[in-house]
C-alpha cells in the first residue's frame, strides 16, 4: 500500500478504504440476513436491521466505481458493457442455479416456533416454485426483474434469488450510462449527477400518480438513482477536491429525494458514505482500519458473498431447523457460527474458482494517482 500525501490508495491506485468498506457491507447484509433467525434478545438483533441501507451505500460506491471504470475505457460503451457481464455474470449465474435447485424445497418454518409470522425472517427466504415461475426465472436471467411493475409479475424482483434484485438495478445503471457515454462521451461526466438526480424526482412522481399495477419495486433504478448520483459526484470529488461544493450540492439534493422516497431513515446511507469518504479522502484513522488486510479480504470476495449468502443459509436452516428438534436454544447455538463461516467460505470457492479465472485484464484496475 502507498500513501498518497494524505489519501490511503492500495497498489494498483485501487482506494483501500473503499475495498474494505465493501467488505464491511457485505458482511452487514449477510448479519441482517441471519439475525432474524436467531432466538436472541430484541436489542442485539435490532442493530442488524438495517442491510437495506447497506445495499443503498453499494449503490453509492457503485456510482464512484463506475464512473472510473468509465475512465478507464475511454468512455467507449461496448467495451465497457462486455467488461462489466464478464464480472458480474458468472457468479452471478451460478448462484443462481443454487438458488433455483433449492426453490421447491420445503421451508422448515414449521419446526421453528421462534420465527413468528411477522418476523422478517418470513420475507428473506421464499419457498416453492413462485407463480408464473418460469417468467420470473426468464426475468432473473436477463437481469430485467427489477423493471417489471407490480401488475405484470408480481414479486418478480425477489423470485429466486432476493440478493438479485439489487444487480437488476446495477445493470439497468450500466445500460443507462453507457448509453449516455455512446450519446456524448466523457463531455456528459459533470452532468451526470444532476442527470441521476432527475431520473430519482421522475421516479418519485410515478410512484405518487401511477396506479397500483403500474407502480415498481426497490429494484427499478429511478428509485434509487440518488445514491448513483452522489457516487458519481464523489469520484469528482476524490479527483479535483476544488469540486467539493459540487458534492455538496449533490449530497443536498440526494438527501432530500432519499426522504422524499423513504423518510428520515433512508439518510443513513448517504450519511455513511460521505464519512466514509471523506476518510478515505482525508486519511483518516477509519480509513486506516477500513484499508487493514482483514476488511480489504472480505472485500476481494464482497459480490459473491453478497449473493451466495442467502441460499447457503436457506439451505441450512432446512437442515438445523430438523436436526434441532424444535428447540430454539439449540437452533440457535448452531446457527449463529455456521451460518457466518459457510457463506465467508462459499465466497471464497466462487471467487477463486470462477470470479478470479474469468476476470479480464480490461476488467483490472490500472494505476490511478489520486493527490489531495
Amino acid at each position: 500500500m502507498v500513501r498518497q500525501r494524505s489519501l490511503v490508495v492500495a497498489e494498483g491506485g485501487r482506494l483501500a478504504a473503499l475495498d474494505g468498506l465493501r467488505g464491511v457491507l457485505a458482511v452487514y447484509v449477510m448479519l441482517s440476513h441471519l439475525a432474524p433467525f436467531a432466538a436472541l434478545p430484541g436489542w442485539m438483533l435490532r442493530p442488524f436491521a438495517h442491510g437495506g441501507a447497506a445495499v443503498d451505500v453499494f449503490f453509492v460506491l457503485s456510482g464512484l466505481v463506475i464512473t472510473r471504470s468509465l475512465d478507464r475505457f475511454g468512455w467507449r460503451p461496448g467495451p465497457f458493457l462486455r467488461a462489466r457481464a464478464r464480472r458480474i455474470l458468472p457468479v452471478y449465474l451460478a448462484v443462481l442455479a443454487c438458488a433455483v435447485a433449492i426453490q421447491p424445497l420445503a421451508l422448515p418454518f414449521g419446526a421453528m416456533g421462534w420465527v413468528g409470522a411477522a418476523n422478517p425472517g418470513r420475507f428473506i427466504w421464499s419457498g416453492g416454485w413462485p407463480a408464473e415461475g418460469w417468467a420470473v426465472l426468464a426475468a432473473h436471467l436477463t437481469l430485467t426483474h427489477g423493471l417489471l411493475p407490480h401488475g405484470v409479475l408480481p414479486w418478480a424482483w425477489v423470485g429466486f434469488l432476493g440478493a438479485a434484485w439489487s444487480l437488476s438495478t446495477e445493470f439497468q445503471f450500466y445500460v443507462v450510462i453507457a448509453g449516455l457515454a455512446w450519446a456524448g462521451g466523457a463531455r456528459w461526466r459533470g452532468a451526470l449527477p444532476w442527470l441521476f438526480l432527475g431520473l430519482a424526482a421522475a421516479g418519485l412522481g410515478w410512484g405518487a400518480v401511477a396506479p397500483a399495477g403500474w407502480r415498481f419495486s426497490r429494484a427499478f433504478l429511478p428509485n434509487a438513482a440518488q445514491y448513483f448520483a452522489l457516487g458519481i459526484a464523489g469520484a469528482a470529488w476524490l479527483e479535483a477536491p476544488t469540486s467539493g461544493r459540487r458534492h455538496a450540492a449533490v449530497l443536498a439534493a440526494t438527501l432530500g429525494l432519499c426522504v422524499l422516497h423513504g423518510g428520515l431513515g433512508k439518510l443513513a446511507a448517504p450519511l455513511v458514505w460521505v464519512g466514509c469518504l471523506a476518510a478515505q479522502r482525508g486519511g483518516w484513522k477509519l480509513a486506516r482500519v477500513l484499508a487493514a488486510p482483514l476488511p480489504r479480504w472480505l472485500g476481494a470476495v464482497s459480490y459473491p458473498l453478497y449473493l451466495v449468502n442467502e441460499p447457503v443459509q436457506k439451505l441450512l436452516g432446512m437442515v438445523l431447523a430438523r436436526a434441532a428438534g424444535g428447540s430454539a436454544v439449540a437452533f440457535t447455538a448452531l446457527w449463529v457460527p455456521l451460518a457466518m463461516v459457510l457463506p465467508v467460505l462459499a465466497a471464497w470457492g466462487l471467487h477463486r474458482g470462477i470470479e478470479v479465472p474469468r476476470s479480464s485484464p480490461l476488467s483490472r484496475p490500472r494505476r490511478f494517482v489520486l493527490w489531495s
